[in-house]
C-alpha cells in the first residue's frame, strides 16, 4: 500500500469521525497465519506412501528406496510450501478461524476497546483468507445490530475482488459512519482517542 493510499484512508477516517461520535481504525493483514503445518503434513503423507509400490513392484534396494523417499519428501515440501499451493491446502473453516482470531487480537492490541465512550470501530481485512469483519465496542454493539455491518463488509469485499482494497476501505468507512450517525451523532470538541490510520501487518 502506497503512502498516498494510507493518506486517503486516514482522511476518510477523519471525515467519518466528524459525522458521528465514533473512533475508527482500519487493519489490513496480508495473511493471518503462515499455515506451515499443512505443507509439512502432506509432504510427510506423500513420503510415507512412496516406498510401498517400490517395495512391492520393483527390486530396488532398501537404501535406494529410503533415498527416493527422502527426495520425495523434500520435493513435495518445497512444492507445497509455495503460497499459491499452500493456501489451497488449508480448510476454509481453519482460515476463517485464524483470521477471526487475528482480528480479535488486533482489536485489543490497537486499543479499540479502551476508548472512554466505548465507541471504537475496527474495520479488518485479511487478504490471503479473503475475510473481512467490522468489530465494534460495547456502546455501539448495544445500539447497532451485528447484521447492520454486512452492507459495509460486502462493499469492502466487492472492491477487494476488483483489486482495489483502498476503495473498499473508503466505502466501508463511509457506510459505517452513515449507519452510526443516527445513534451516535457528532459532538462538539469530541476527543480523538485513536490514531486516524490504517495498520498494514
Amino acid at each position: 500500500m502506497e503512502p498516498a493510499d494510507l493518506h486517503r484512508v486516514s482522511e476518510a477516517i477523519r471525515a467519518a469521525e466528524k459525522s458521528c461520535n465514533a473512533e475508527f481504525i482500519c487493519v489490513l493483514a496480508r495473511r493471518s497465519s503462515n499455515y506451515s503445518f499443512y505443507p509439512l503434513f502432506w509432504a510427510t503423507f506423500i513420503a510415507l506412501l512412496v516406498p510401498w509400490p517400490l517395495i512391492y513392484f520393483t527390486l530396488i534396494a532398501a537404501d535406494r528406496v529410503f533415498i527416493i523417499q527422502l527426495l520425495a519428501f523434500v520435493a513435495a515440501l518445497l512444492a507445497l510450501s509455495t503460497a499459491a499451493i499452500r493456501f489451497r491446502l488449508v480448510p476454509l473453516s481453519v482460515m476463517r478461524d485464524k483470521a477471526h482470531r487475528n482480528a480479535l487480537e488486533q482489536f485489543m492490541l490497537r486499543g479499540v476497546s479502551r476508548t472512554t465512550s466505548r465507541n471504537g470501530v475496527m474495520i479488518f481485512v485479511s487478504v490471503a483468507e479473503r475475510w473481512a469483519r467490522i468489530l465494534v465496542d460495547d456502546a455501539i454493539a448495544a445500539k447497532v445490530p451485528h447484521e447492520k455491518w454486512q452492507i459495509a463488509i460486502d462493499a469492502l469485499l466487492a472492491a477487494n475482488a476488483q483489486g482495489d482494497i483502498v476503495e473498499g476501505f473508503l466505502r466501508a468507512i463511509a457506510i459505517s459512519a452513515q449507519d452510526l450517525a443516527p445513534h451516535f451523532p457528532p459532538r462538539e470538541h469530541q476527543a480523538d482517542e485513536l490514531p486516524n490510520r490504517i495498520y498494514v501487518i
